[in-house]
This record gives structure tokens, C-alpha cells and sequence, in this order.
């Protein structure tokens, strides 16, 4: 069950943020368009039922999450997260009742094998259960360093593939970021109980860190092609994940002739990931 715990609401908060994807897409095209960054925009989606419906699924999504890093390592969770694409554009075909052609079938199958071929050869696990004050600011300021600078350098461009990867990249760092602090305060939840989870600063950082990604993710979509965006966030996500358990949760990674198979999994989920957004349904028709 050390693994087979945290895998399952790993893959039910998934199912939860893809579904979250398609309602909030929905919901994003349907407010006027902006090309700056526009607090606003919440207040637009908040009339429309649609997005109050993937904000509830965020939840759901959150819940599985928050069990998944509570009971599994960080770089196990995060990388699981990689099929919130292929599922994302599953239940966009099932809502507008477009069939998926074969080649993104193959896709989705490549995202799936690779990912299996990956997590199975680089079996992540053990690592400390308590991160030091000392390794997480420098990792504070990386990430937040990196998500400002993304966000800036899309909002400077124009409604395209550049603004649109850019927001995409941001909101990844900010969701492994989130991912990180999470892990953290349900540890303090774990050894001294809700008085601890709420007077840990990893409980309010991840709140904080979870709402600037809510923020960057709407934008992201109204940016530009989800062939940008989407790429960006999935496999960003997952890099910045792994990053982080490694470095902050100091997690084991298999070596030697592992990093074979390894390679060739993040290959196979990098050319399903690419060829999904590229060829898959736009999320768009499922308004």
C-alpha cells in the first residue's frame, strides 16, 4: 500500500484538474478578452456557472492531491499529474462528441507507456519527511524569481504561441511550488494536528502560491494556442516537481543504467505530450 495509496488519488486528482481544464477554458473564452494581467478576470468568471464548476473540481483535485503528498514522495505525485493532458482531451471529445482520431490514440498511449516506463525505472522514494528553513528560501526565491520573469516576458507579447507558453511555464512553477509547500504543511497536519497546520507558514504559502496559479492558468489560456500553454504546464510541472523533491525532500532517484529507460520514457511522454497538443482537440470547442 506504500505506493499504491498515494498512486490512486495521485490519478483522482488528475481526472479532477482535467475536468477542471475543459470547464475553465470553457468558462475563460466566454469573458472579454485582456491583454495584460486583469485581477478582473476572476470577477467576470465568477458569473459564469461553468467556471464555478471547474473551480469545484479544483477542489476535489486539491483533496486528492494534498492525500497523495501526504502518504507518497513529491517526485512519485507530481509526474502522475503529466496525464491531466491526455484526459483533458478525452472529456473535451466526450462533451462536444468528437471522436479522437487514431493518431491521438496512439498519443495518449505513448503519454501513458512513457510515464509508466519512467516512474517504474526511476522508482522515486524515501527522503525526509521535514524540509529546513535553510533549503527552502533559496528554493522560495527560484521559484518565485522564475515564475515573475515568465509571467512578464508573455505579458510583454502579444496573443500568440509565446505569450501563451510563457503563462504556461509560469503557472507550472507556481503549481510545483504549490505541490512542494503542500507536502510540507500536511506534515505539520500529520505530527501536530490542525493547530499546527494552520500556524505553519507552508500552509499559507501554498494557498498563496495555489491563487497565483489560478491567476497565470486563465490567462495562459485566454494567451494563445492550447499547443503552447498546455505543453508548458504539463511537462514544466512535472521537471519543477521532480527538481523540488529532489533537492528540497533530498528523495531517491535511481542511477546508473536506470537513467536508460528513464530517458526513454520522458521521450515517449515528451513526443505524446507535444503530438496531443498539437494535433488533439482544441479545448475551445467545448463551450
Amino acid at each position: 500500500m506504500g505506493v499504491v495509496l498515494p498512486v490512486l488519488f495521485a490519478l483522482l486528482a488528475a481526472f479532477s484538474n482535467a475536468l477542471a481544464t475543459v470547464l475553465q477554458r470553457r468558462a475563460a473564452l466566454s469573458v472579454p478578452q485582456s491583454r495584460g494581467f486583469r485581477p478582473g478576470l476572476v470577477l467576470d468568471l465568477l458569473r459564469r456557472p461553468v467556471w464555478l464548476g471547474g473551480m469545484l473540481a479544483v477542489v476535489v483535485a486539491g483533496v486528492g492531491q494534498a492525500v497523495a503528498l501526504a502518504t507518497g514522495p513529491l517526485s512519485l505525485v507530481q509526474p502522475l499529474f503529466v496525464l491531466e493532458l491526455p484526459l483533458a482531451l478525452l472529456l473535451a471529445s466526450l462533451l462536444t462528441g468528437n471522436r479522437l482520431p487514431e493518431v491521438l490514440w496512439l498519443a495518449v498511449g505513448g503519454v501513458v507507456v512513457g510515464l509508466g516506463v519512467a516512474l517504474a525505472s526511476a522508482a522515486p522514494g524515501g527522503g525526509e519527511a521535514e524540509v529546513p528553513l535553510d533549503r527552502w528560501v533559496p528554493a522560495l526565491v527560484a521559484c518565485a524569481g522564475a515564475a515573475v520573469l515568465l509571467a512578464a516576458a508573455g505579458l510583454r507579447r502579444p496573443v500568440g504561441k509565446a505569450r501563451a507558453g510563457c503563462l504556461g511555464a509560469a503557472t507550472a512553477v507556481c503549481y510545483a511550488l504549490t505541490a512542494g509547500l503542500m507536502k510540507d504543511s500536511m506534515r505539520a497536519l500529520d505530527s501536530d494536528g490542525v493547530a499546527g497546520f494552520f500556524t505553519a507558514w507552508q500552509t499559507y504559502g501554498f494557498a498563496v502560491a495555489g491563487v497565483c496559479a489560478v491567476l497565470l492558468l486563465e490567462h495562459a489560456m485566454q494567451g494563445g494556442p492550447l499547443v503552447a500553454s498546455q505543453p508548458a504546464l504539463t511537462l514544466g510541472d512535472a521537471t519543477v516537481s521532480l527538481l523540488l523533491g529532489v533537492v528540497l525532500y533530498r528523495e531517491d532517484v535511481r542511477g546508473d543504467w536506470w537513467v536508460v529507460p528513464q530517458l526513454l520514457g520522458v521521450a515517449l511522454v515528451v513526443v505524446g505530450v507535444l503530438s496531443l497538443a498539437r494535433r488533439g482537440a482544441d479545448l475551445r470547442t467545448a463551450q
